[in-house]
Parts: structure tokens; C-alpha cells; sequence
């Protein structure tokens, strides 16, 4: 990748798809055992105790390392993209911010179509979320960072603890999605394809974005554009800032023990859920945060100081496919998973569905290899960047 002031136009940066690849592959682990987002599974209660340890094992591995770990690291590349695509055309005299609000037009389209398959997909809320990339790419890095940061710690969330403090009354307000989850999970365990299709884009959508909103994930989301961004700015994915990553390393593994020690000890000394639910957010939203820079930096050390380049390279394709891939894993995990398909969800356990996600990344890593053999860019990736470019 060449600097800004080199006046020459970014490349590609292999560490950026390496990083793109692995949270791909931990996400399409992550909801192959989550049945997609159906949460139906076969019942257990006569299997071996090794099997129901295992099963647990490997949810509760899993989520420990991945669990809003991988989407963190897929959306702080996506701030991290749209940096060198804004600053390559800022290279070239041109202002790419309008082109970028039909690019979110067309996410917003891809997430849709993927919805149709999986309820909890994330690209509409990029879609929506993305303008705030637009809003902060012309600020300085010092006013950039301070909003990021400001919606890492969760501005609604503080303010609920606050209230609630000073007011024994007062009750976090809460958005209704009870009746939406439910005709979800009726359309996924019985419905074919078309009613499944009717209710994922209208009360799939719905509870997705007020699932995310619940969870800390529209601020944090915001946060991570942002520090994206400033990652692209600063240039710290080049070889020359892997010291860089070593303190980030310190200072995140110094702030994620305690973080995640103070999320199991609160719920016992604080009773008043309108006091702790909001500060557990806080807290369970800022480990992760750490955590996953502990993800990252380790990645980046790993690829540019060990002898493991080599193979992390491996995964670039797949990395550079990563739209091609989160869909394709959402159309073959409803067709798994779903009544529409071939109904596996109570005959699958969870350690059997880990294995799944794992032969469903294989051969998407397969298939991605032999595809960029041919072509420059992925089927989707191609349309992504074709409409973009529409004159």
C-alpha cells in the first residue's frame, strides 16, 4: 500500500483480507451453531455426558472468542475500505462522498436479498449506519476519534444508568419485539419459502434492528466505522506500525480482565435491572471491544513478525470475497437449517454444526480460490463495484 503523501493511488492491503477472511469464517461458525438465527435443536437429554460437555465446550469456546468479536473486526475493516476508496479518489481530484451514498443504496439492496434467507444478516444496518463514515471522513483524526470513543461507551446507555440512579421509578423503555421473533421462528420451523421470505423482510428486519439497537451494536457499529477510518488514515495496517499494535495489544489485554471479571461480578451487588442491564452493555460492550483488538493485533503480529505469513496468506481469497461469502453462507445455512430446506435443525446438535460451518468455510475457501484464478474481483463484489461506478 502506498502513503497518502506519495500522491499514488492505495493498494490492496494483504493483511486487511487476511483479517476480512478470519471474521468471515468465525461468523459462518458462529451461525451455523446458532441454526441461523432458529435457536431449534435436537434434544440431547439422551446423549452421553461427553456429547452435552462437548456441545457446551464449543458454545461456549466459541462465543467467548468470537461472539461480537468477528463483526467487530468486519466493521472496522468496512471504515477501513471506505477510507481508501475515498482517499483514492480524493488522489485523483474527485470527491467520492455522493458515489458512497449510492454505494450504501446498493448494500442496502444486497442486505435485503440477503435477508430473505437469514433474519440476523448485518448489511442493511452497515447500510444505514455507513453515513456516518460520510458525516466524520472530513474531520480531523482528533475530533474523529473523540466521537468514536464517545459512541464506544455508549452515550444511551450511560444516561439510562444515570436516570435510574437518581430515579427508583424510573424503567428503561423497551421496544416490543416479542410477536416479531415469534412469527420468525414459526415461518423458519414451518413456513416455505415464499411465506419465509414475506415475514424475514418485513418482522425479520425489524427485530434485527431492534435486536442491534438492544445490544449495543448500533453505537459500537458507528464507533468502529470511525476507528476504521483513522486505522486507514494513520496507516496502521502497513508493516512499518507493528509496534504500534504491540501497545494497542497492552493496553487492550490491561483493560479486558477487568472488564470482563466487573460483567460477572456486578449482576451480584447490583439489584435494580434498570441500573444494571444498561451498565452490563457498557461493560459487555467494551470487553468485547478489547478483546477484539487483542484479535487483531495478534493477526497483524502473526502476519508480518512470525512464520505464520505464509500461511495466514492462504486466506486472502477468501478475505477478498467476504460479500460473496456472507451471503452465500446465509442462503446455504437457511437451505440447511430451515423447513423450506432440508429441515436439519433438530437433527443437527451444536458441536455437529460447528463441524458444518467449518466444511461450509472450506469449501467456500475452495471455490474462492479457484474463482479469483479467472477473475479480479468476486460475482457480488463485481456488481457491487459495477454499480457503484454507474455513470
Amino acid at each position: 500500500m502506498t502513503t497518502t503523501l506519495s500522491g499514488k493511488r492505495h493498494a490492496r492491503v494483504d493483511v486487511a483480507d487476511v483479517l476480512r477472511g478470519l471474521a468471515v469464517m468465525g461468523i459462518i461458525v458462529l451461525h451455523c451453531i446458532e441454526h441461523f438465527n432458529f435457536y431449534s435443536f435436537p434434544d440431547t437429554s439422551g446423549d452421553g455426558p461427553w456429547l452435552r460437555f462437548c456441545d457446551r465446550a464449543v458454545w461456549d469456546g466459541l462465543f467467548f472468542v468470537l461472539g461480537g468479536k468477528a463483526y467487530a473486526i468486519f466493521a472496522l475493516l468496512f471504515g477501513f475500505s471506505f477510507f481508501i476508496q475515498d482517499d483514492n479518489q480524493r488522489l485523483r481530484g474527485k470527491d467520492f462522498r455522493l458515489r458512497f451514498c449510492w454505494r450504501l443504496f446498493l448494500l442496502f439492496l444486497f442486505g435485503n436479498f440477503n435477508a430473505c434467507f437469514f433474519t440476523a444478516e448485518i448489511l442493511v444496518m452497515y447500510s444505514l449506519l455507513g453515513f456516518v463514515l460520510v458525516l466524520t471522513c472530513r474531520m480531523s483524526d482528533k475530533w474523529a476519534f473523540l466521537l468514536a470513543c464517545l459512541l464506544m461507551i455508549q452515550p444511551v446507555a450511560i444516561y439510562h444508568v444515570i436516570r435510574a440512579a437518581m430515579d427508583a421509578t424510573y424503567v428503561i423503555p423497551t421496544i416490543p419485539t416479542g410477536e416479531l421473533w415469534q412469527a420468525c421462528g414459526e415461518m423458519q420451523g414451518n413456513g416455505n419459502f415464499l411465506e419465509m421470505v414475506k415475514v424475514n423482510l418485513w418482522e425479520g428486519q425489524l427485530s434485527s434492528l431492534a435486536w442491534a439497537w438492544d445490544n449495543a451494536r448500533i453505537f459500537q457499529t458507528s464507533s468502529l466505522f470511525i476507528l476504521g477510518m483513522l486505522v486507514g488514515r494513520r496507516g496502521l495496517l502497513l508493516e512499518q506500525h507493528t509496534a504500534t499494535w504491540g501497545k494497542i495489544l497492552a493496553g487492550a489485554l490491561i483493560a479486558f480482565f477487568p472488564l470482563y471479571g466487573l460483567s460477572n461480578m456486578l449482576p451480584g451487588f447490583i439489584e435494580n435491572r434498570n441500573i444494571l442491564e444498561p451498565l452490563l452493555l457498557i461493560i459487555n460492550s467494551l470487553h468485547k471491544f478489547a478483546f477484539m483488538l487483542v484479535l487483531v493485533s495478534g493477526v497483524i503480529f502473526a502476519y508480518y513478525r512470525s512464520n505464520l505469513k505464509n500461511l495466514l496468506q492462504k486466506i486472502i481469497p477468501y478475505g477478498r470475497m467476504s460479500l460473496t461469502n456472507y451471503i452465500m453462507q446465509s442462503i446455504i445455512g437457511s437451505m440447511l437449517f430451515y423447513h423450506w430446506g432440508f429441515d436439519l435443525h433438530d437433527d443437527l446438535g451444536i458441536t455437529a454444526s460447528a463441524l458444518v460451518g467449518v466444511c461450509l468455510f472450506f469449501l467456500q475457501w475452495t471455490f474462492c480460490r479457484w474463482w479469483l484464478k479467472h477473475h479480479t474481483h468476486g460475482p457480488l463484489e463485481y456488481l457491487w463495484k459495477r454499480g457503484t461506478w454507474l455513470k
